[in-house]
């Protein structure tokens, strides 16, 4: 339950490591005692029966890396509303009015979230009388053809031990970047991008907006792990979607303990307001795909509602995993022996020697040594091939996570070398080089033109703009006059009589 607020090591090393500790019992030290049940009241693609029926507040993924273009700062990027089809119209894809959207942090292993950064959305409208997004081409975000736009508001809240300490808003009224409709709508969305990127003080730099889904995988994994014959593999189920997404880049010593303790911790959930008008979580997520693969259909709707330091409840699905019974069922490949000890430590402690931090309670987060520099060529299969910056220290943009996460629980780290994956290495779309890192989301207008047309914009946009509020209201007298004159014109006479209306209406808002 959180807050409520509205009014160096390679490949074999990585295994030395678990193993080492392992050897030295650290499941026995941190083990089910240290997990004890709190007070308490994750989330991934569809992951959870009650919450698949609610997209705008399913959390889809999260990241968070050491930013590569800017080393003394942290990224994280959280994602909601899965699968988002591109020409989803007329309303497209809004976050949610009644939903706090915040991303925790533990900065010292106590499965306890210190910061708090939450973001909440208002939705404005500017002509009613319309079912337009947008009623013409979208130069900017205040552009008056945008018809529907968000703004958030952000919060820092400060605790311990979950009791609130201090609550600051840092952001106010800030502009989301909308949904992408199309070209004809929104010709150059990268524009539109880069004004969604807000300094909000302090060296915190944040974005909201839609966003191309960077998890790459092939979902068929549900049909009977891949085919059965792994006949089904290779396909990047999540090619052509879009996400909501949210990112912070915080200096790295605004959320660290210490420079001798910089390991954190973090998760995201969703909030959303009841009946009764209180806040209860409905969504959490910290790794990839632990709701969806590791906690059987029992528990999944309570993951969604809990927090980190009540995971003792969970502990079995971690030690007991049901994944290789599954897989040694279909492909005769032998499940390692349990209790999976070593998936404990990785998933639910961090790596000791990388990124477990001291002291640690075991929990489900995403753990992150902020202290490893980025590198410039970051490997898809992260600490499994050398590169220590990479997924489970942390997760990056580029972290094949579904390969990785296999290979671990088909026992990599206990002499069970494997190279099994699905085949999917990349992302369909390349990731941008500064932040918010994301790819620029699939416009909805992405078909092949009809015969005959050409791809510029044409005389439908000079509709959208006939319906905009100024034209509806009577706007000034030229404006009147353009447009009775159009009436009795003939196709070429509105072409072109329409034509000029938008160049001499953009003419006037520029130079207002």
């Amino acid at each position: 339950m959180t807050p409520n607020s509205r009014s160096g090591a390679g490949r074999k090393g990585l295994a030395t490591l678990v193993c080492g500790a392992l050897a030295a019992g650290g499941l026995a030290a941190a083990g089910v005692t240290a997990l004890e049940p709190g007070a308490a009241n994750a989330s991934s693609h569809r992951e959870a029966p009650l919450i698949s029926g609610t997209p705008q507040y399913d959390n889809t993924d999260v990241y968070a890396f050491v930013s590569p273009d800017k080393p003394d700062t942290t990224t994280i990027v959280a994602n909601w509303t899965p699968f988002e089809e591109p020409a989803g119209g007329p309303n497209f894809y809004p976050f949610a009015e009644d939903a706090q959207y915040d991303l925790h942090i533990d900065n010292n292993g106590d499965a306890q979230g210190e910061l708090l950064y939450r973001f909440t959305f208002d939705t404005h409208v500017k002509n009613e009388k319309t079912f337009l997004y947008n009623t013409g081409p979208v130069e900017s975000l205040d552009d008056p053809d945008l018809n529907i736009t968000q703004t958030y508001d952000l919060e820092l809240l400060k605790l311990k031990e979950q009791r609130l300490v201090s609550r600051t808003k840092i952001a106010d009224d800030v502009a989301v970047a909308p949904s992408n409709v199309g070209k004809a709508s929104m010709p150059d969305y990268a524009t539109l991008r880069k004004q969604a990127v807000h300094e909000i003080g302090g060296g915190v730099t944040a974005f909201a907006g839609q966003a191309d889904d960077p998890f790459f995988l092939d979902l068929r994994v549900f049909d009977l792990l891949y085919g059965g014959n792994l006949s089904e593999v290779g396909n990047d189920t999540l090619k052509g979607y879009n996400v909501n997404s949210i990112a912070l880049q915080i200096p790295t010593h605004m959320i660290a303990e210490s420079a001798e303790q910089p390991i954190v911790g973090i998760w995201s959930t969703t909030q959303r307001k009841n009946a009764q008008g209180h806040f209860t979580q409905v969504s959490r997520l910290g790794n990839p795909l632990v709701n969806e693969v590791v906690n059987p259909l029992k528990d999944k709707d309570t993951f969604n509602a809990d927090a980190p330091w009540n995971d003792g409840q969970f502990l079995k699905n971690v030690t007991h995993p049901e994944l290789p019974k599954l897989i040694e069922a279909i492909y005769k490949i032998p499940a390692p022996a349990e209790p999976r000890n070593d998936l404990v430590d990785v998933f639910l402690k961090g790596v000791e020697g990388l990124n477990q931090p001291p002291h640690v309670r075991p929990s489900e987060q995403l753990r992150l040594n902020t202290s490893v520099k980025p590198t410039a060529k970051p490997k898809r299969l992260g600490v499994l091939d050398g590169d220590n910056a990479g997924f489970p220290n942390g997760r990056r943009l580029t972290d094949d996570v579904l390969d990785a996460a296999l290979q671990v629980v088909e026992g990599e780290l206990l002499g069970q070398k494997n190279d099994l994956g699905d085949a999917v290495d990349k992302n369909d779309k390349k990731f941008e080089k500064a932040f918010p890192y994301v790819a620029l989301p699939t416009e909805g207008s992405r078909g092949p033109l009809a015969k005959g047309t050409s791809g510029g914009n044409d005389v439908r946009n000079e509709l959208g703009d006939a319906l905009s509020p100024v034209a509806r209201s009577g706007g000034s007298s030229e404006d009147t006059t353009l447009v009775a004159a159009s009436a009795g014109a003939g196709a070429l006479g509105v072409l072109l009589i329409g034509t000029g209306l938008l160049w001499w209406r953009r003419m006037r808002r520029h130079s207002a």
